[in-house]
């Protein structure tokens, strides 16, 4: 889902009023209808395109209808995420039609095609808009009426869209039903939490929109002045809120399914919190639900939730009572982690009613005297806690659904309170609350407050959800007693894990004073923890075939299952002889899944030795990917062994530890230094920060000066290389990088060679994966050639390149494939495929002599099937090799 601010437009709510007659509608040259009909047999549906005048703004819309089914159907409004269009929901509404709903999508204004300023949900503007397509939709014979002029119509969104189904609610009572997701209920309160600026994501915003001059200006002048003031002051608050669902929830009366994010900075938990009583308050019915991802990252989960949208309109729009619409209130939990794609298992915990966020309190001690820190001159460095914007980079977003992520705290800048060990596990559901006292030597006081789960034993400290609460405490001179409420988390703590009160100076996505000051804080209460008792986690479903198992099957079914976990638990003893060998693979095998028959890889063997950078080249399919996911422990495979260093591959193994792994895509924090993003990726590894070798792996980078620079100044090639250094931290033994030079321009690659070779040079071992093949025949010394799973050929590249007598056929005209084709079937020819310019024919081995020793036979046979021969010689470039290698499946 889309982070950006159009989401937030959803908020502010106008008056109704009707398009004016010849100037509603509009369609534009190329628009017209469509019947899009699915591949799986599915109804077709019909999309019909137009362009709507409302007020002077164009605003570019799509109407899906059932394609084979008459009579009239409830409406959808769908609207899309701050900073996309409608296209983002283009699946959904189609799939909505399908189910027999009239679906109206629309790019707000601003975005996609239409056009006007960014009003972020004005409600004389976007709100006004969705009145306007309501009027349209009361006029469209598919739809279904409850009385002239009122469509039944429910309205869905996310983020921005999920604000603008709250606002339409409030402000157009033909509203029945909705289903925001991920928004707001207070655009002041999320921007400006506790009156502290949240600035990264507002200035994500911004960028996202377009630039301040995309938006109304009064909005922009109000983001320009609490930018650079760094406070939001009554103004700027007043303007937010007059955007925000909360300016009319009393008027939010219809059925409301709340969807929001555990991972989310932008707009957390509270926020839906806040809705759900509001809305409740006004006797609506609500349900909640908490998924697993959000703004900034993790599992959005879209499949479950629209499939849950869906059958709370099938109740509340076709009002079938024999829907259910699910639980009251439902959190996603994790499960675990999927061994095969690595991907985080999610299980859901349910509860008859919402619990709120304060139920079940527990209190636990916290230790600690009275502790002073500095706010900074400067506010920096600032910690970290979320890493607004960087939601979607996979990487992340796989972090945050595992609940791991990246956490910082300086010395000096920061207070700590802890518990004793659990003496049993503790779920954490809901909003914490502890009181404090703060005294500080200038007259306000800005802390960041958060709890930590601290393992046992010296192991890294998780930030639940990586979340913050800022806190501005006025007055702070004369000392005051404040109570802070922490953020809203579901987070299972462990017995004999510690919780950690940590009150930061500081924080990465906050505006804090840049005037140095010293806090002094203390204890005044326990720590309040609600556990929502009411809660609980469904039992993961046994197979039905246990129930029928007779007891004896059963029990030697159990026998087997203990025996064969043993089997594939047990890690193979290390091999002395293999210790000096950074990779040695052996019958390797995997099987795409669902397949007894087809391999991914298949009878794989090779051996790299130290010194070597090894090029692992193939077509797409040939297998190099998995190859690869094996050999850092994300999947297991079917049969054969992976050694390192002479110890077998499993997941979790030690001695993955040696090795370093390069992946496209590296995500880094914009706004800090390229050597700050190093420093900080290493302490989140919990590793001592001398084994980091970062001078070493800066140096073999060639970084220079641009270390001290902002990350969001780098170039393609200065972020790949600060990337392939991050892999080289450590110093490992083994790197493996994967497309290392994708994006990049050839001064930029001529450098990553220059990279590759100066860390090999020190005994070191690379592999590298990539497509061009030029750049791996200079920077690579070994080969292995890769085709549909198998090993075609391994070993140094002056062999591979001059081995097989490949011949190049220079050709005065071309010739046809069956011609080729007897070419290819000429005896003692292995191959024969089409290049730039003629054929590339591969000789098998043993037909004579040195290379091109068979040229002369070759073109008396050439001459005889009359293939017009303009020249012929041996040709050795890696591309050609390669080509004739794998036989054409390129």
């Amino acid at each position: 889902m889309d982070l950006r601010p159009s989401r937030l437009r959803g908020l502010l709510r106008t008056p109704r009023r009707a398009l004016a007659a010849g100037a509603a509608v509009v369609v534009l040259a190329g628009a017209g209808t469509w019947t899009a009909v699915a591949s799986d047999g599915k109804p077709p549906v019909h999309r019909t395109d137009r362009v709507m005048s409302m007020d002077g703004v164009r605003i570019d819309t799509s109407y899906f209808t059932p394609g084979e089914t008459g009579g009239r159907h409830p409406a959808v409004l769908l609207a899309h995420g701050f900073g996309g269009s409608k296209q983002d929901v283009r699946g959904q509404a189609e799939d909505l039609a399908r189910d027999g709903y009239a679906v109206l999508t629309w790019s707000a204004r601003g975005f996609g095609r239409s056009t006007g300023r960014i009003g972020l949900n004005d409600p004389k503007g976007e709100v006004a808009d969705v009145s306007r397509l309501i009027d349209w939709l009361a006029r469209q014979p598919q739809v279904q009426l409850d009385k002239p002029g009122d469509p039944r119509v429910g309205v869905a969104g996310a983020s921005y869209g999920g604000a603008i189904s709250l606002l339409a609610a409030g402000y157009d009572p033909r509203v029945d039903a909705i289903a925001p997701a991920i928004t707001y209920w207070n655009l002041a309160d999320a921007l400006f939490p506790d009156g502290v600026f949240k600035k990264l994501w507002a200035g994500i915003f911004v960028n996202s929109g377009g630039g301040c001059a995309k938006f109304e200006p009064r909005l922009c002048r109000m983001y320009e002045r609490v930018a650079e003031s760094g406070r939001p002051d009554a103004q700027a608050r007043e303007l937010l809120e007059a955007r925000s669902p909360s300016a009319v929830a009393g008027r939010i009366r219809v059925p409301t399914l709340l969807v929001q994010g555990q991972t989310d900075s932008l707009f957390p938990l509270g926020q839906a919190d806040a809705a759900a009583k509001a809305i409740r308050a006004n006797g609506a019915p609500v349900d909640v639900d908490w998924i697993a991802g959000g703004h900034d990252g993790g599992d959005l989960e879209t499949s479950r939730v629209q499939a849950r949208v869906r059958t709370w309109f099938d109740r509340y729009l076709k009002h079938d009572k024999g829907t259910g619409t699910g639980p009251a209130f439902r959190v996603s939990r994790g499960g675990g982690v999927d061994s095969t794609s690595g991907a985080a298992v999610l299980r859901g915990a349910s509860a008859d009613a919402y619990p709120g966020l304060e139920s079940g309190q527990r209190p636990l001690r916290l230790r600690g005297t009275e502790q002073s820190f500095a706010n900074p001159a400067g506010a920096g460095p600032p910690a970290v806690s979320a890493l607004p914007g960087l939601g979607g980079s996979g990487g992340l977003a796989q972090l945050s659904s595992l609940g791991v992520g990246v956490s910082l705290d300086f010395p000096g800048q920061y207070a700590q309170f802890e518990s004793a060990p659990l003496a049993g596990g503790l779920r954490i559901t809901g909003s914490p609350t502890v009181t404090v006292h703060v005294r500080s030597t200038s007259d306000d006081a800005v802390l960041f407050a958060k709890v930590y789960d601290v393992p046992p034993g010296g192991g890294t400290p998780q930030l639940p959800a990586q979340l913050v609460t800022p806190v501005r405490v006025e007055g702070a001179r004369a000392g005051k007693d404040v109570t802070i409420t922490l953020p809203a988390v579901d987070h299972q703590v462990e017995q004999g894990h510690r919780l950690r009160l940590v009150l930061a100076s500081t924080d990465l996505g906050y505006a804090s004073p840049v005037r140095p000051a010293t806090y002094t804080v203390s204890l005044r209460s326990e720590l309040k923890v609600p556990t929502a008792p009411g809660v609980s986690t469904a039992a993961a479903p046994l197979p039905s075939w246990v129930w029928w198992l007779p007891v004896a099957a059963a029990a030697i079914a159990l026998a087997l299952l203990v025996t064969g976990r043993r089997r594939t638990t047990t890690t193979p003893p290390a091999d002395p002889a293999s210790a000096d060998v950074p990779l040695r693979i052996t019958d390797l095998s995997k099987r795409y899944a669902r397949s007894a028959d087809r391999y991914a890889v298949q009878d794989l063997s090779f051996r790299v030795d130290k010194g070597q950078v090894l090029g692992l080249l193939g077509p797409n399919g040939a297998g190099k990917t998995t190859t690869l996911r094996m050999l850092m422990g994300l999947i297991t495979p079917d049969a054969g062994e992976i050694r390192v260093f002479g110890h077998a591959i499993r997941p979790g193994a030690p001695v993955l530890s040696r090795v370093g792994a390069f992946v496209e895509g590296s995500g880094f924090l914009p706004h800090l230094s390229g050597r700050e993003n190093l420093e900080l990726y290493w302490r989140a590894t919990g590793r001592p920060p001398e084994d980091a070798h970062l001078d070493e792996a800066l140096e073999i980078a060639g970084l220079g000066d641009a270390l001290a620079r902002a990350v969001r100044t780098y170039s393609q090639g200065m972020r790949q290389r600060l990337a392939i250094a991050q892999a080289m931290l450590g110093l490992p033994d083994l790197l493996i990088l994967d497309e290392p030079t994708n994006g990049l321009d050839p001064p930029q690659i001529r450098e990553m060679r220059e990279v590759l070779i100066r860390y090999a040079a020190a005994g070191r071992t690379v592999i590298v994966s990539s497509h061009l093949l030029a750049e791996v025949e200079q920077s690579c010394t070994h080969l292995v050639v890769m085709d549909r799973g198998r090993l075609v050929q391994a070993g140094p590249v002056s062999e591979i390149i001059g081995s097989g007598d490949t011949l190049l056929v220079g050709l005065a005209a071309g010739i046809p494939d069956p011609l080729v084709e007897k070419v290819a079937a000429l005896p003692g020819v292995e191959s024969a495929v089409r290049t730039d310019g003629g054929l590339l024919v591969r000789l098998a081995p043993g037909t004579g002599g040195p290379p091109g020793a068979g040229a002369p036979q070759l073109l008396v046979e050439l001459v005889r099937l009359e293939v017009p021969v303009s020249s012929l010689g041996p040709h050795r470039r890696l591309e050609d090799a390669f080509l004739t290698l794998i036989g054409g499946s390129a």
